[in-house]
């Protein structure tokens, strides 16, 4: 398949999430005095994984999500504390994160030169654009779709419809998603009819349910998928 336009994920597909957030929330307890252990990363875990969940259900707001995971993660361990200001600063040090994936760099500047490139993220407008131009890969993406500026966040097909709808002269048989989620990268492009790759660094297990039309290991084997010009 002749794909001319690409659609990146961005957390963990093209910029390490990940190590980013463990970073960021190392920062933030302990400009707060606290020391982000195992067993707190494990509450705030749990609570952020439900508020966003929620969310994606539809059940609360974004704003509901982002303002209310530290007070909540906190109240459990029996403190009070302001969700907002906690946000505010993790927001702050979370936009200064800009680790790159293995070959994330390599592969954008390559493809860039022959592909039409994109973001399609279910981020935060100002921290994802941010932390792409931070890490250099701003340049190559013709433009960024995320889900706090659409109102909708993917795998929903109306994320994808209005990205289709405002990338010009798109053709839905020369697109390509490509990320490391399959219940909202790979998901929407079956939701949506366009082809994906789901990048696997983790060995994850395959779904019955969710087939990508390509799987890959790392980055760089998008070259066997979409071959640039050298």
């Amino acid at each position: 398949m002749s794909y001319k336009i690409l659609l990146f994920d961005l957390d963990d597909t093209l910029l390490d999430f990940g190590a980013n957030e463990t970073d960021s929330l190392n920062k933030l307890f302990q400009q707060h005095e606290y020391t982000f252990s195992d067993e707190l990363f494990r509450v705030y875990n749990s609570v952020n994984k439900q508020l966003w969940a929620d969310y994606e259900n539809g059940n609360i707001v974004l704003d509901d999500v982002l303002n209310s995971r530290f007070s909540e993660t906190m109240l459990r361990l029996g403190k009070v504390v302001d969700g907002i200001e906690w946000e505010n600063l993790y927001r702050e040090l979370l936009g200064n994160g800009c680790q790159h994936m293995e070959g994330a760099l390599e592969v954008c500047q390559s493809l860039s030169v022959s592909h039409r490139l994109f973001v399609i993220t279910n981020g935060i407008t100002k921290t994802q654009i941010k932390r792409l131009k931070q890490s250099g890969l701003y340049e190559f993406f013709e433009d960024i779709f995320d889900s706090q500026s659409i109102g909708f966040q993917k795998p929903s097909k109306e994320f994808f419809d209005y990205v289709m709808s405002h990338i010009k002269d798109f053709n839905i048989k020369e697109a390509l998603i490509i990320g490391d989620s399959l219940n909202t990268d790979i998901k929407g492009g079956l939701l949506s009819g366009i082809d994906t790759c789901w990048i696997n660094t983790k060995s994850q297990k395959c779904s019955a349910e969710i087939q990508s039309t390509y799987t890959v290991t790392s980055l760089v084997e998008l070259y066997d998928i979409c071959t640039p010009i050298k």
